[in-house]
């Protein structure tokens, strides 16, 4: 998923890429062969700020069925639930 392009271009060319990343949703900004950065469409920004909200949503166990309760104590680490 992407456009990758040389830190060079990206400067020199930016308002090409801004256009661009709408289409390619992410470009990606290398320097000596490596990714350095990242420009991201709107998009994609607002689907990255989501997940990051979900990534820090606080369950209080007190509010937990017991069933819900009693899952999570049976989970293992790595096994998808049946």
């Amino acid at each position: 998923m992407g456009v990758t392009v040389r830190a060079s271009d990206f400067s020199r060319n930016f308002a090409k890429y801004q256009d661009e990343a709408i289409s390619a949703k992410v470009i990606n900004v290398t320097s000596h062969g490596r990714i350095v950065g990242a420009y991201l469409s709107v998009q994609e920004l607002e689907r990255y700020e989501a997940m990051k909200r979900r990534e820090r949503e606080v369950l209080v166990t007190g509010a937990l069925d017991d069933e819900a309760v009693a899952a999570i104590e049976a989970a293992e680490y790595g096994i998808e639930p049946k």
